[in-house]
């Protein structure tokens, strides 16, 4: 199991956690209450920062929850963090675009994220046929 090292911004900050057996996602809070009025746009603090290993992103994403609980929506859709942003100043921030007049308290859950190796380095080859009969429809998925 690698080693993570993490930094945490303050002192109040909830420390993160694996809850092993019911999912491999972990929680994110809020470092700090925030306001927003709908339409508006803020970078939330997360209040950490770590060194990840080399080889690993940190995939960044919101709670299921997070849109009913308070309004707002991750403007990247996802974020991606590699290992080469582990300065001791390389703090890590939610993106949030409120679509209502909200409120959010520091240790609120607002997002999640996971550890995950880079993508392998891979090959495209150009072919005039991928070799399998019209399924029909558009955007279905499976083979026959």
């Amino acid at each position: 199991m690698p080693k993570i090292r993490i930094r945490y911004w303050n002192e109040r900050m909830a420390r993160l956690n694996y809850i092993d057996g019911k999912s491999d996602w972990i929680d994110l809070r809020a470092a700090e209450d925030v306001t927003l009025k709908a339409g508006e746009f803020r970078l939330i603090p997360l209040g950490i920062s770590m060194e990840l290993p080399a080889g690993y992103e940190a995939h960044v994403v919101p709670r299921s929850s997070t849109y009913k609980n308070f309004g707002i929506i991750q403007t990247n859709h996802m974020g991606v963090i590699d290992e080469s942003y582990c300065g001791d100043q390389d703090q890590w921030f939610f993106p949030a675009y409120a679509l209502r007049d909200t409120q959010i308290r520091e240790g609120d859950r607002i997002c999640q994220f996971r550890i995950m190796e880079h993508q392998p380095e891979i090959r495209f080859e150009e072919v005039k046929s991928l070799g399998h009969e019209d399924r029909g429809g558009i955007g279905s998925t499976g083979r026959k």
